[in-house]
């Protein structure tokens, strides 16, 4: 028996709790019911508190300050700048230091919520406001590995700030091993007297372009990032032509001790990759690319040109990582979209960030395809082309990609494909025959394919009559998409469409369907989605035209807008008060009320930051490090439900109790992921709809989902709502760490230690160990 010393603990008081009970009389209800003791604990538990619940005195039902659209607060930011060594307070973004420089706050490029409420956030793209001439020319040598921060807010919404230890990550202290140009060559001779890798490691390890996910225990991983040099570039000399090339490293941020530790380095070096948690809490990681502006790799000429096909997996008991075999190989866009199924697959919905060499790859053609992983296999099926009704596994070309892969290519996958190929023209004009040709589905093809810089959200996991959850739905809105022509990023301007892609499972068996939504009143580029506790969708900022392609000719989208699943329709809602394009983020706070933050755009059209605000266009006088909370038209109200008590932990499988002051009203229970995203980009959001299995008083019984693949490991919010005239009014959340056997091998690659220095093994061997299999009867 492996008992981990959290869950060990939440066993023992539940045991303790079961004995007290039953001492008074209570515990069983009888009559039949075969839940475990933990569900009856905790429901006893909860009716206990129930008696002493107080009635409220009545309000009405709107605060004064509601409206229908919600609200924006008034932006805030970190008071005061550290320059030459003395803390500035200031209401500025910048501080000129001693040697002429800019010194700034940092802006939210990345955020977390971590499990205590608080907010991590890394800055993006440090020392742009340190451009004279051009971004391109000098920013291998004035850029600045990313600060972070952590944010807290306290009554009335007073936040503080925190600086993490080391302040910048801690990543490639004593430099980088940069893959330049004659890195590994028989002309290594030369390397280092044409570039600057090696000058500074001021740069070496930037916290900017990697990705973050929240990990089983709560800690915050971050995977790749910037290597930033000039190359062809000369030291001493201000000027060359920027790299970014991507890290190696992986790092993790502990909430208990507001620090970063390192973690095993990936064999690929990755700019822009992305992260999925796995069923087993070990995490997945595609794309990314080596070399962002110059990726020609004489030592690996395949993979030049393109982004990073291979696919690596960590191990979080050991802190190493794995590469995948061939198969496991796929060509994708940088921060592909990618998702955890219901059936343990890991979905690619087509989308990702348009921005590669010229905007390009010369395989980019193969990131129009949606197409599963399945981690056990180590292999990948296309599905479809990403909108369209044609589904590619049905008429045997379910492999297409993974065989046009250069670094997969066999002889039995090629003849295959042949094969395939031959046998399909039959049913390709069969199937073309069979389309209904009406304008929406004109309309899916011109906004079908990979689209770029838009996010994709998965709408709420809901279990079917059965209990059990298979399908799961997509929401993709906006973006830059290839309009049927032109290869991905396609075009400048942003598109309003928005559709759903509906995956359904059984087992390994994945079918594809996309249908259109209502569009959204506007096109938006970059906007960031953000799943409310009510069910529906909101999205934030962004622009409206590509700020990759031009930056600083974006026109700043400060409204945000509502997709209501239930009718299919967006709506707009409150404006913000800041203008936020690149690099924008947003994050649902346990309040269910959401945190808006960042704008670090490039430097005005590559050269220097030139502000165009009084023509209309979005803020280019720097990057923006101020906060703003949305509150929603259901957090304006006094009569939100509100959780009394639930549990703490819970597992996959688990029926357990929870205490609402408003059991009677409440029809939906969702448990929601807590958001840990960048560059509109989170492939672990999630949101499941726990079914009601019984009411009694005021306290819901509910069960968990049987399968990790379903709630996998990590920190959740508990939030239980009840339906008005005005729509679905959640309460505030209840934060729920979920377990799973997977993470319990293991928390973050370290042994756990008790205060006492006593250790794994010897609490499963110990006395409180052998009381609690006494009491449960697993000894």
């Amino acid at each position: 028996m492996h008992w981990n010393k959290n869950l060990l603990y939440r066993h023992i008081a539940i045991a303790l709790g079961t004995l007290a009970l039953s001492a008074c009389g209570g515990g069983s209800s009888g009559g039949g019911d075969t839940t475990s003791n933990t569900a009856q604990s905790q429901e006893s538990t909860a009716v206990a508190g129930d008696q002493a619940t107080a009635a409220a005195e009545p309000k009405p039902t709107f605060k004064e300050d509601y409206s229908p659209v919600g609200a924006f607060s008034e932006p805030f930011a970190e008071p005061t700048i550290i320059v030459d060594g003395e803390v500035v307070e200031t209401d500025e973004k910048c501080v000129e230091t001693a040697d002429g420089l800019a010194e700034c706050k940092p802006a939210a490029g990345t955020m977390a919520l971590l499990k205590d409420g608080r907010l991590l956030y890394l800055n993006a793209l440090e020392g742009t406001e340190n451009v004279e001439l051009s971004i391109v020319a000098e920013f291998g040598e004035v850029s600045v590995n990313d600060q972070s921060r952590v944010l807290s807010l306290g009554e009335n919404d007073e936040p503080t700030w925190l600086k993490p230890s080391p302040l910048r990550a801690g990543a490639n202290p004593d430099g980088a091993d940069s893959e330049t140009l004659f890195n590994n060559t028989p002309l290594a001779v030369l390397d280092g007297l044409l570039d600057t890798a090696d000058n500074t490691s001021k740069n070496d390890g930037a916290l900017f372009c990697s990705d973050v996910i929240g990990m089983a225990d709560g800690s915050v991983f971050a995977v790749g990032g910037t290597d930033y040099y000039s190359e062809p570039g000369i030291d001493g000399l201000p000027l060359g032509v920027a790299e970014l090339e991507g890290v190696k490293n992986s790092r993790i941020f502990h909430a208990e001790t507001n620090t970063w530790t390192q973690s095993g380095d990936m064999k690929y070096g990755r700019w822009y990759p992305s992260l999925v948690t796995l069923p087993d809490s070990k995490v997945l990681v595609a794309s990314g690319v080596e070399k962002l502006l110059k990726p020609v790799y004489p030592s690996d000429p395949l993979n030049s040109g393109r982004n990073i096909a291979q696919t690596e997996v960590f191990d979080p008991c050991t802190g190493t990582w794995s590469v995948n075999p061939s198969t496991a190989d796929r060509s994708l866009p940088l921060y592909p979209r990618l998702h955890l199924l219901p059936n343990g697959h890991v979905y690619y919905n087509a989308g990702g960030q348009a921005f590669n060499p010229f905007g390009q790859a010369y395989d980019q053609a193969l990131w129009n395809i949606a197409a599963t992983y399945n981690p056990a296999e180590q292999r990948w099926t296309d599905l479809a082309y990403a909108g369209l009704p044609l589904e590619l596994d049905e008429i045997g070309l379910g492999q297409l990609a993974s065989t046009l892969n250069v670094t997969n290519i066999s002889m039995e996958q090629g003849a295959s494909l042949v094969g395939d190929l031959v046998g399909s023209a039959g049913n390709l004009l069969t199937l073309a025959s069979e389309l209904d040709i009406d304008p929406d589905t004109l309309k899916s093809a011109i906004g079908g394919g990979m689209r770029g810089s838009t996010s994709s959200t998965m709408l709420p996991l809901k279990p079917d009559e059965n209990g059990n959850y298979t399908d799961a739905e997509f929401l993709t809105a906006g973006g830059v998409p290839s309009y049927a022509l032109l290869t991905s990023p396609g075009g400048y301007f942003p598109i309003a469409q928005s559709r759903i892609d509906t995956i359904r499972t059984d087992g390994d068996e994945v079918d594809y369907e996309s249908r259109l939504t209502g569009p959204l009143n506007r096109p938006r580029w970059y906007g960031t989605n953000v799943l409310m506790p009510d069910g529906s969708v909101m999205v934030f900022s962004g622009g409206d035209r590509d700020g990759v392609v031009v930056p600083g000719l974006e026109g700043p989208i400060k409204t945000a807008e509502r997709f209501d699943p239930e009718t299919s329709t967006w709506t707009e809602m409150a404006s913000g008060i800041r203008a936020r394009t690149y690099h924008n983020t947003a994050v649902l706070l346990p309040d269910g009320r959401v945190m808006v933050a960042g704008h670090s755009p490039i430097n005005t059209a590559y050269l220097r930051f030139v502000d165009l605000q009084e023509f209309g266009l979005a803020p280019y006088d720097g990057r923006d490090p101020s906060f703003e909370i949305y509150t929603p038209p259901y957090a304006m109200r006094n009569d939100r439900p509100e959780i009394l008590s639930a549990p703490e932990t819970l597992m996959p499988g688990d029926e357990f109790s929870i205490q609402v002051d408003q059991a009677a009203d409440i029809e939906k229970v969702l448990l929601i992921r807590r958001t840990v995203m960048t560059h509109a980009v989170d492939s672990d959001q999630r949101a499941i709809e726990l079914p009601v299995q019984s009411r009694n008083g005021n306290n819901l019984r509910l069960k968990m989902p049987e399968s990790a693949s379903v709630t996998p490991a990590g920190a959740y919010m508990l939030f239980a709502s009840k339906n008005t005239e005005e729509g679905w009014v959640p309460s505030v959340s209840a934060p729920v760490m979920v377990q799973t056997n997977g993470s319990l091998q293991c928390s973050g690659g370290t042994q756990m230690v008790d205060e006492n220095g006593e250790t794994d093994e010897e609490l499963r061997d110990g006395p409180l160990s052998n009381l609690l299999g006494s009491l449960t009867g697993q000894r």
